[in-house]
């Protein structure tokens, strides 16, 4: 079957669908909707390398935004880039591959190779150089730099790549299965809508669920440090930027419609997988935290994913725990290739797909960060010292070297929590039971039952140093779970820190 795979950047399966009605249409009421996709690092380019390696930020070892995070560095190129999903699908599954869009944000960098890198497994390569831009970027149009301007018509980058898909659809070999990847720049910031989109949605404001612009009590120092009230320039700046978001979102709409049509025209639609989602969320004002992404909460780490395809009944709805690491092996399962050859962390979805019966699944996922700071001050804030990034005007900051934490995130038939430790000297931990609190206002790390703290301890250990089939174990509240409070003291204390050297 051909395989059609669209990814957004920073879009949170919390706030999107309502600008996505032929997205929503034609993928989700034709298929399947998974209401509980996570991704296991929110940010674009370590969640981006999950995707494509299939693993933990802990085994792929791109753990933020910058060529010495490891995104599309020299070592990244060299150790994951030839056994990610697509080189699997070309070289062993007989898959013609075509890749449109933002890659990683690094991608194109002069120290790695600069756009004449062209990765191991795609036959068709278009890819932006650095981050995501709508005007005034350059593409690597297999392995040669092609410059854009700023004219509507042939330069806007998602009617671009629109363009190139539609080629590649009308050109490709009909004696080869086919792969297509389109990561599309929109909603991620510049926020440059189409010129016909620019009117759209001009009463939409940012929504003001209970977490928006709130005190972040008994939460990390970082979210305590954002003023509230938030003044009313913030609020107006990110009413605007998330009316602007939808706006991009608009060519997206068409971009799929148009794709999906063409499938339809060439025959191929009933034979075609196709997927939705995101590398990361968003947020805009929860906890009075302007802009972005990057922290441990559900507006952050949950993003959309909408599946259809052969075998997929359709307007289905799955509330299993899924993540983005499972999309590679899911696509290679599709093709046929044995998972127990790879080395990927994540589950085939197939079986969920596919609506089989008695689906043994996971219940809980790891999901960690490695905080990123200046190591003089922020040019923003100076007297705030080193140790934070991006500031505001009026310094709040939504990262420091100190937002480095790793979590469990728990969805199980008795409970939906989540666990989360930070690596600085407070050791410290949030705890959210999302039943009762799904906003995530109450840290109830002081309160909870002390022996299911030591039990997601333990697990959290478990996860951080896991690879393949031992990420994939019984979670804390399976049946098959075993605790042996023992191991918790054979090296070193409770709580002692598990960060280990090559994640950091």
């Amino acid at each position: 079957p051909g395989i059609l795979t669209f990814l957004a950047d920073t879009l949170s399966l919390l706030f999107f669908q309502t600008p996505l009605k032929k997205t929503n249409a034609l993928i989700a009421q034709m298929g399947i909707t998974f209401v509980n996709a996570y991704v296991p690092s929110a940010l674009c380019c370590p969640s981006r390398a999950s995707i494509l390696t299939g693993k933990y930020p802990h085994n792929h070892h791109v753990v933020n935004n910058t060529l010495e995070g490891n995104c599309s560095s020299k070592l990244w190129q060299k150790i994951q880039e030839p056994y990610t999903f697509p080189a699997l699908l070309k070289a062993m599954c007989g898959y013609q591959t075509f890749f449109a869009g933002k890659y990683l944000n690094e991608y194109g960098a002069e120290d790695a190779g600069g756009v004449g890198h062209v990765p191991p497994g795609w036959s068709f390569w278009y890819a932006l150089e650095k981050n995501s831009k709508y005007y005034n970027y350059t593409l690597s149009v297999n392995g040669k730099a092609r410059r854009h301007g700023e004219n509507y018509s042939v330069d806007y980058l998602t009617d671009v790549l629109a363009n190139m898909s539609l080629d590649f659809l009308e050109y490709k070999s009909n004696f080869e299965p086919f792969f297509m990847m389109i990561a599309t720049p929109a909603p991620h910031s510049p926020w440059t809508p189409a010129p016909q989109y620019t009117k759209s949605f001009q009463n939409v404001s940012a929504p003001r669920n209970s977490n928006f612009n709130i005190h972040g009590k008994n939460k990390h120092w970082l979210i305590r440090q954002a003023k509230t009230p938030m003044s009313n320039s913030s609020i107006q700046f990110l009413d605007d930027a998330y009316r602007k978001r939808w706006q991009t979102l608009l060519s997206v709409d068409d971009l799929i419609e148009k794709l999906v049509k063409k499938l339809e025209v060439n025959g191929e639609l009933d034979n075609t997988y196709i997927f939705y989602t995101s590398d990361n969320g968003f947020h805009t004002g929860q906890f009075s935290l302007p802009i972005d992404k990057r922290q441990l909460y559900e507006f952050d780490i949950k993003v959309p994913l909408l599946v259809r395809g052969p075998g997929i009944k359709p307007n289905q709805t799955n509330k299993m725990l899924v993540a983005n690491i499972d999309l590679g092996p899911t696509i290679l399962d599709i093709a046929g290739y044995d998972l127990n050859k790879t080395q990927m962390d994540g589950m085939s979805l197939l079986p969920l797909l596919r609506g089989d019966k008695n689906v043994t699944w996971r219940s809980d996922f790891l999901v960690e960060y490695q905080g990123e700071g200046y190591n003089g001050s922020d040019p923003t804030c100076p007297g705030l010292g080193p140790g934070v990034t991006h500031c505001f005007p009026d310094c709040v900051c939504e990262d420091s070297y100190n937002n480095t934490y790793a979590c469990v995130r728990t969805l199980s038939a008795s409970w939906d929590l989540q666990y989360c430790e930070f690596d600085d000297r407070e050791v410290f931990v949030e705890v959210y039971n999302l039943t009762a609190d799904p906003h995530q206002i109450n840290n109830i790390a002081k309160t909870i039952d002390q022996e299911i703290l030591e039990k997601m301890n333990y697990r959290l250990m478990m996860l951080q140093s896991c690879s393949g089939a031992t990420c994939r174990t019984p979670g804390v509240f399976d049946p098959g779970y075993r605790f042996d409070p023992r191991l918790m003291f054979s090296n070193h204390g409770l709580r002692a820190r598990r960060f280990s050297a090559q994640f950091l």
